[in-house]
C-alpha cells in the first residue's frame, strides 16, 4: 500500500512549504498542554467529544450523545487498527483518548496530539509482555501524574489528528496512509479545531 510516511510516525514522504498565510493565521495558537486543560475547559461548549469511526472512516464532533459536525473521508494508519500497537508498524490505536496538545505543524497545517499510550494501552501492553518493567515504569510515572506519557517506548507515540498540509488530496481520498495518525483534509482540520481544546475526549473505534 502507498504510504506517505509521517516524522517520526505520519509525515508525508514529500511535501512543500505551507501556506504563509495560514501561518500567519495560526501566530496566536501557542502550543497548549495538560498544565491549560483547566484554564480552558470552560472555553470549550459542554460535553464536546470527537468520536472516530475506523471503518467508516469519519470523525464526528459529539455533544453527549448528538452530532454537531461530521467529517468523511479520513485517514488512518496504513495497517488499520488495533488493540495493541507497536512502534513503526502502521497502526492505528483503537480507546479513549484525550488532546494533550494543539499546536501549528509546518508539515500538517495543525497537530492535535492525543495521550498515547494511554493507561489501558500501557497495562494491556504490560500483561501482553509486549514491554518490560523499565518501560512501564517510565509510562505510569508520567501517567500517574497527568501528563502525556513517553514517546519514546517500544508502544508508539507522536500520534494525534492532523491535516494533510501540501500532501496529494489524491492519496488521501484513496488509501490509508498515515503510519499511526488521523488525518483530515487541511478545511476539515481547521474546522475541528473550533471545536476542541486541550483535554477533549477523543474515542478511536
Amino acid at each position: 500500500m502507498f504510504n506517505l510516511r509521517a516524522s517520526p510516525s505520519c509525515t508525508p514522504k514529500h511535501y512543500r512549504t505551507f501556506s504563509l498565510s495560514l501561518l500567519l493565521s495560526l501566530t496566536l495558537l501557542l502550543p497548549l498542554t495538560l498544565s491549560s486543560t483547566a484554564s480552558l475547559a470552560a472555553q470549550a461548549p459542554e460535553d464536546v467529544w470527537v468520536a472516530v469511526d475506523t471503518e467508516q472512516l469519519s470523525l464526528v464532533v459529539m455533544q453527549g450523545e448528538n452530532p454537531l459536525q461530521v467529517f468523511e473521508n479520513i485517514a488512518i494508519g496504513s495497517s488499520g487498527p488495533t488493540l495493541a500497537k507497536r512502534r513503526d508498524d502502521g497502526t492505528t490505536p483503537l480507546g479513549e483518548f484525550t488532546i494533550t496538545e494543539i499546536r501549528p505543524s509546518q508539515r500538517f497545517e495543525l497537530f492535535l496530539a492525543i495521550n498515547y499510550p494511554n493507561l489501558d494501552h500501557t497495562e494491556r501492553a504490560f500483561l501482553d509482555e509486549r514491554i518490560g518493567v523499565e518501560e512501564y515504569r517510565a509510562l505510569r510515572y508520567e501517567l500517574d501524574r497527568g501528563q502525556p506519557p513517553p514517546q519514546g517506548t517500544s508502544l508508539g507515540g507522536q500520534l494525534g489528528i492532523h491535516g494533510l498540509g501540501a500532501g496529494d488530496i489524491k492519496v488521501h481520498e484513496t488509501v490509508n496512509w498515515t503510519e499511526g495518525c488521523i488525518a483530515l483534509t487541511n478545511e476539515q482540520l481547521l474546522e475541528l479545531v473550533k471545536w476542541v481544546v486541550v483535554g477533549t475526549k477523543v474515542v478511536v473505534r
